[in-house]
């Protein structure tokens, strides 16, 4: 049976406009102009529909850290968030997806639990390079490498050694490699005079750290025609660098996050864990060429990297920055983050649909299915009300532990529904999550 949504504002091709969607089998397979809406469409008004957020930097933990996160409850923080896709990254789960055997372990957690769709990226850790073919031949087309200490064991960090020899295995599978860029170059020995303080944590990895590791890594991209990608890009002293090798033609993107693009070391209160990530956040000024990074396309779009904990180990009563866990829960609330930060920089939608739908999906191979609404895509949509303001609650949060770094933020950008293959998976207004998850696993 076809299916009708409708809307005054509906993103199509960079425009927003009055338009019906036509749905089929889970897919677009026509847009029209709203004079020839069907009798049994569902018109939205004025709300704006546009493709379902793509986010290709989110940890799950599941299976081993369940008590961090898990499929469940990250898909329905997703979901409500206006995200219908994630792919997860290698770690922080056990085992580590650094084998084909961990993948299949992965994927038989994911019955009846994902709410939206869901891909993995593999990972790359010193002596698994044996192990790459086969998780690319599974569908696994992306990577993740840690240049420096991960935080858990389980996944080591790799050398130019490492990374020497997992890159031409990469390169001839046309596969990308993933990279954590920072290089401990510096300040190893670093000695905290006060546990609390954010200033000291940001003095002990600067941005030589990111700047050097990203030098490296182009270095290594160039010599064996390998696609790499800066996950996070924290530094806006490495961007020169990567645009400099784009226009060489070294196949090198980037990425960055919320958080780098909302929050600044010049606020942020000393001793409180929920801040801490890694690279840290840095300063307005950094923060503000970041952001024209991304007007120029050198970082090519914006993903959560959420990387939840348990609340313990943020060691908020502790107020210790040094020993509390790096990472930043923000996976359900992106959309309104990011739409917030476009409003007061004169950006528009068309620019978030770019960062947040369309770009990300070029990472994962997922371009010609998703992130866009054009005839034979996935009917997948995001609708909401970017006139609205809601304020970050702590009893709104749906990720599995509600710390945020965001609690009480008052944003713009309220989703109202969001559609999985033109079924709704997410209802503001509705008892949500009733149904079952209709979530599909991405090769």
């Amino acid at each position: 049976m076809i299916k009708a949504i409708s809307s005054n504002r509906v993103l199509v091709r960079g425009e927003l406009i009055p338009a019906v969607i036509l749905i089929n089998n889970g897919l677009i397979i026509d847009i029209l102009s709203k004079a020839h809406s069907p009798k049994n469409c569902q018109d939205y008004g004025d709300l704006v529909i546009m493709p379902g957020l793509v986010d290709t930097h989110v940890h799950i933990n599941e299976p081993g850290r369940t008590d961090w996160e898990g499929f469940n409850s990250a898909t329905q923080a997703a979901a409500a968030g206006g995200i219908t896709t994630v792919i997860d990254m290698p770690l922080n789960c056990i085992p580590v997806t650094t084998t084909l055997d961990a993948v299949n372990v992965k994927k038989a957690c994911l019955a009846n639990k994902i709410w939206v769709d869901i891909g993995f990226h593999g990972g790359v850790i010193p002596e698994n390079e044996s192990e790459l073919p086969a998780m690319i031949n599974a569908g696994i087309n992306s990577f993740k490498a840690f240049m420096i200490d991960s935080g858990v064991d389980e996944f080591p960090a790799s050398d130019t050694a490492t990374l020497e020899k997992a890159m031409p295995i990469l390169a001839k599978h046309k596969a990308t490699l993933l990279v954590h860029a920072e290089l401990d170059t510096q300040l190893n020995d670093f000695t905290p005079h006060d546990n609390a303080s954010y200033k000291e944590f940001l003095e002990s990895r600067p941005d030589d750290w990111e700047v050097d590791a990203i030098a490296e890594i182009i270095r290594l991209s160039k010599k064996h025609h390998c696609k790499v990608h800066i996950v996070h890009l924290s530094s806006a002293k490495a961007i020169k660098l990567i645009k400099q090798a784009q226009t060489d033609g070294i196949k090198v993107s980037a990425e960055t996050c919320p958080h780098y693009l909302t929050l600044s070391s010049d606020s942020i209160p000393d001793g409180d864990g929920r801040f801490k990530c890694c690279p840290p956040i840095r300063d307005d000024d950094n923060q503000d060429e970041l952001w024209l990074a991304l007007e120029d396309c050198t970082i090519a779009f914006i993903v959560s990297d959420h990387s939840p904990c348990t609340p313990a180990l943020k060691k908020l009563e502790e107020h210790n920055l040094w020993e509390a866990w790096g990472g930043i829960s923000s996976l359900q609330f992106g959309l309104s983050l990011i739409w917030t930060a476009i409003k007061k920089r004169g950006y528009d939608i068309t620019q978030l649909a770019t960062w947040m739908c369309e770009r990300p999906t070029h990472l994962v191979n997922l371009e010609k299915t998703k992130g866009k609404i054009e005839k034979g895509y996935q009917a997948d949509f995001v609708i909401w009300n970017p006139e609205a303001q809601h304020t970050i609650d702590k009893k709104d949060i749906l990720h599995k532990n509600k710390l945020s770094a965001y609690e009480q933020h008052t944003v713009f950008g309220v989703v109202e529904q969001t559609l999985l293959r033109g079924e709704v998976i997410f209802d503001k207004n509705k008892s949500n999550f009733k149904q079952k998850p209709i979530g599909k696993y991405l090769v």
